[in-house]
């Protein structure tokens, strides 16, 4: 048994047993009571952890994003209400001048005008796609040789594409000399005049990008369930009918997406035109101009506010877009 002192302290009475057993519980009610708060701590703890745990993950690439993406955006919209030639330290605030001029010389807009070759152009990759990825997602031989022929323009250089067709499109070239085997005419000039000269870079352009829809698509394709195609066999449908009830519907999404990324892309074509014809002979698109502009006539300030403007064309035409095709669940099953 314990008895206490008149100066406070405990003795314990008894056989050794008594003592241990009496220290024990003593000591596990100790435990208890220590464990007990500490447990608000260590939930907090982890709670705190569980919450920072994502942002650790993302922080090295939200820096990049900001750092290459974000600040160099602003700067091109503080440059567009400056007079900055692009060299000189002094940047004289204009206000909105340079979007005044822009808006006031038709001739900035006109070069508009030839990205309509490239709209053209990209839809027709998408079908040119769309239709490839929809044969190779069935069974076919020597499917897998085909899908890397179709995907490897894209790995190509956009550079060393330039070059290659610039070759290919000129007199006496590579294209000439094919059409001469069957007797055809090759007594023009393929970057001669506007209209040809826009057709053939746009038809390069169907080259190069139709393996990246290719690609998008299939990938959409093979993620519907194969029980669908086989209950569609089973009901008698044709590889139309699957592809209309089955493979549309499901890859609408991505389908969508590609149409974004066409539109956006025609509006600000550069690297093709701009290696091949250097933008002459009616060639030029709104981002070689604007690059003309910042390096060869040292307005950086006007060409920034060209890009923003740009920039703004693209969101507006994404947005419009998204309104009138907005994205739909579906549920194929």
């Amino acid at each position: 048994m314990t008895e206490r002192t008149g100066t406070g302290t405990s003795t314990i009475k008894g056989t050794g047993a008594e003592r241990s057993a009496v220290a024990k519980t003593a000591n596990t009610a100790t435990t208890a009571k220590t464990a007990q708060s500490w447990k608000p701590w260590k939930s907090w703890k982890i709670r705190s952890l569980r919450r920072i745990t994502p942002w650790l993950f993302l922080a090295v690439p939200l820096v990049l994003l900001i750092t290459f993406t974000y600040v160099p955006v602003a700067n091109m919209i503080f440059y567009s209400f400056t007079d900055w030639d692009g060299v000189s330290p002094d940047r004289r605030f204009t206000g909105i001048d340079n979007y005044l001029e822009l808006f006031t010389r038709p001739e900035l807009f006109r070069v508009f005008f030839v990205s309509f070759y490239y709209v053209a152009a990209s839809f027709v990759q998408i079908v040119a796609a769309l239709y490839f990825a929809t044969v190779l997602s069935f069974n076919l031989r020597f499917r897998n040789l085909f899908k890397g022929i179709l995907f490897f323009p894209y790995l190509i250089n956009g550079v060393a594409i330039g070059f290659v067709f610039l070759y290919f499109f000129q007199d006496g070239g590579t294209l000439d000399s094919v059409l001469s085997w069957f007797g055809a005419d090759t007594d023009r000039a393929w970057l001669g005049t506007p209209e040809s000269a826009n057709t053939s870079l746009a038809g390069v352009s169907v080259w190069r990008f139709t393996g990246l829809n290719f690609v998008l698509f299939l990938g959409a394709i093979q993620s519907i369930p194969g029980e669908l195609y086989e209950a569609a066999q089973l009901d008698g449908a044709g590889r139309w009918h699957q592809f209309r009830h089955i493979i549309a519907p499901g890859i609408k999404p991505v389908l969508s997406l590609s149409v974004i990324l066409a539109i956006s892309g025609s509006l600000s074509v550069f690297e093709i035109p701009y290696i091949m014809t250097g933008g002459a002979t009616g060639t030029s698109t709104f981002v070689i101009q604007t690059v003309k502009l910042a390096f060869q006539f040292n307005k950086t300030g006007l060409a920034s506010a060209a890009a923003v403007v740009l920039l703004l064309i693209i969101l507006l035409v994404t947005w419009i877009q998204r309104r009138l095709v907005p994205d739909e669940r579906v549920d194929l099953v």
